[in-house]
């Protein structure tokens, strides 16, 4: 059980720091949006939309790399964890 247990942990670990920017980046970029809207009182839906796209697109692209590498570890550390799940 304790191989399950790291696998887990490791497992949400690296799903919160592959998260972690996209979800950031959205959430200023949907704050810092809501506020200029509320100022200029502008409530044009494509206003909030297509920025959050872009930036969400370029933030993916700039850390997909790093995302790659982390789940490439993840992969490999459950493969080589197999034997001990199985054993036990």
């Amino acid at each position: 059980m304790d191989a399950l247990d790291a696998l887990l942990r490791e497992a949400f670990l690296t799903t919160a720091i592959v998260a972690l920017p996209v979800l950031a980046i959205a959430a200023g970029l949907g704050t810092a949006i809501a506020v200029v809207q509320a100022a200029t009182q502008v409530q044009e839906q494509t206003l909030t939309l297509l920025p959050k796209i872009v930036a969400v697109g370029v933030t993916a692209a700039l850390f997909g790399p790093f995302a790659m590498q982390l789940l490439e570890r993840l992969f490999r550390d459950a493969l080589a964890a197999l034997p001990a799940l199985i054993s036990s």
